[in-house]
């Protein structure tokens, strides 16, 4: 789609039969799960600044959940247990070009860089596999079951993200960039969101049994900032555009669910990627723009009604699915001569699913995560005849978002795929073969010994004591990429590698 984009998820942990656990420790054991050998820590966090605004100053510091003096406690004691802050991150970079690290009480999964959004969905699924598989391994160590969930939220107040990124040009002013996406983000929950019931605060559940759309839309708090773990905004400012940032800026979208569909995720990011495409080109008009964003972020995502109604900052009211159709005329006018078949299946099922929101939602059970959820639940109210604010329904509900394919009620389902297994296995283990993760995931698998440190826009290697680094950042060009990818498949050592790129 003539874009790198990328998945991070955050996957929510527990323990079978357990009512608390360490989240943290069990996070750090079951990364660490993933290889049996020592754990060497080779990941550079100098390439990484969460302070640094788009808007062009370092923000002195990040906001905190209200029970982070608890975690801070827990993490004191860490320090007697003289663990570093490498081997609390435990930070794997596997061959297939992807991330697997600690993110304090998550394990996270970063997705390899790609260009395919196919091969994306692929990587995301692999990420589940690969998790499973740790999860596995810990169980049988520890001795008691590991559960893991693609979700959001733990019911009592916290939210983990799904994080979409976007690489995209810099020289598109902030301010059009907040302009163009933000209204796309706010309406982007009716096919994109997850599915969840009640309604949250960070106090906890306030009003349980209210089925909404989105896991996330309750922890919105602000239009803009670089927070990400409380006060988060709908837009997220932070800098690291982990390329040319002379160039290049890249959209840290947090404002999304994570999604177990298939067909959701590719939606999601497809119809993300053509909006770029149209703000890059100046196309959104300020009419799109939507009046009270934080309080709209949330009535769409609770409204039960089905209308969505939102209003333009001219005082137009209007559907959230009319909104979209906005953006989807602006995407047929403008991208749809583009020659693709990935663009072509955005723009086709973008519309067939607005088409079919209005007509009925229903219909869309087995591609849509928040209204496979909803059938499932309203099904299990009929046959047991409970009220939705019973507990037995939010055990489902976070049921649906278990990533064991033998349990997960969700791979219970009919739902429509878009990648084969065969796909998703070949993920497991094999790179992007067009942007810089195929150079990063084969370097970890030929000559991981050689590395002395990595990064996502950096390698440095150890050749005959000598430290040599190579810098990514220019394998944003596909282009460029090719020949670095090229070079090292025809390299049978660090040292012909170095000597190929002539550093």
């Amino acid at each position: 789609m003539e874009r790198i984009f990328g998945i991070e998820t955050e996957y929510g942990i527990t323990l079978e039969n357990e009512a608390h656990i360490d989240a943290v420790k069990q996070s750090i054991e079951l990364v660490k799960s993933y290889r049996q050998e020592d754990f060497r820590p080779v990941w550079d966090y100098r390439g990484e600044d969460p302070f640094r605004d788009e808007r062009g100053f370092r923000a002195s510091s990040l906001s905190n959940h209200p029970d982070e003096k608890k975690e801070e406690e827990q993490d004191r004691k860490r320090n007697k247990e003289r663990l570093s802050f490498a081997e609390i991150k435990s930070d794997h970079i596997l061959a297939n070009g992807a991330r697997l690290y600690n993110d304090h009480a998550h394990p996270e999964y970063s997705t390899p860089e790609c260009s395919s959004l196919f091969e994306l969905v692929a990587h995301d699924k692999a990420g589940e596999r690969i998790l499973q598989r740790c999860a596995e391994t810990r169980s049988e160590k520890l001795g008691k079951r590991v559960l893991l969930y693609k979700n959001n939220t733990d019911f009592h107040g916290h939210s983990y993200g799904c994080h979409d990124n976007y690489l995209m040009a810099r020289e598109v002013p902030f301010e059009t960039l907040k302009q163009g996406i933000m209204p796309f983000f706010i309406t982007r929950q009716i096919f994109a969101g997850a599915g969840k019931l009640g309604i949250e605060t960070e106090a906890g559940l306030a009003t349980p049994g209210h089925y909404q759309l989105s896991q996330r839309s309750d922890f919105f708090h602000v239009e803009a900032s670089v927070d990400t773990m409380h006060n988060r905004p709908i837009v997220n400012t932070r800098d690291e555009p982990h390329a040319d940032a002379s160039k290049y800026r890249r959209l840290h979208g947090i404002a999304g669910d994570a999604n177990m569909s298939e067909y959701a995720t590719a939606l999601k990011v497809g119809t993300t990627v053509l909006v770029i495409t149209l703000i890059e080109q100046r196309r959104i008009p300020e009419r799109l723009t939507l009046v009270n964003p934080i309080d709209t972020i949330k009535t769409v995502s609770h409204d039960q009604t089905y209308r969505w109604m939102v209003m333009t900052a001219e005082g137009k009211t209007m559907s959230a699915i009319d909104h979209q159709r906005e953006y989807l005329a602006l995407a047929q006018k403008y991208l749809g001569e583009a020659v693709g078949f990935e663009t072509d299946w955005v723009l086709t099922e973008w519309e067939e699913t607005l088409n079919a929101l209005e007509a009925d939602p229903m219909s869309l059970t087995d591609r849509l995560d928040w209204v496979a959820k909803k059938w499932l639940l309203e099904t299990f109210v009929e046959e047991e005849e409970i009220a939705w604010d019973d507990a037995w329904l939010q055990s489902l509900d976070l049921e649906y978002h278990n990533i064991d394919l033998d349990e997960g009620l969700y791979y219970g389902l009919p739902m429509r795929r878009v990648v084969t297994d065969e796909q998703i296995d070949a993920a497991l283990h094999n790179p992007p073969a067009d942007t810089r993760a195929y150079f990063r995931g084969r370097a970890v698998d030929r000559f991981s010994d050689s590395i002395k440190a990595i990064q996502w826009d950096s390698i440095t290697f150890t050749v005959n004591g000598r430290t040599r680094e190579i810098n990514l950042n220019a394998l944003a060009d596909a282009e460029i990429a090719h020949q670095y990818n090229e070079a090292l498949d025809q390299s049978p050592t660090v040292e012909t590698l170095i000597e190929k790129l002539r550093l």
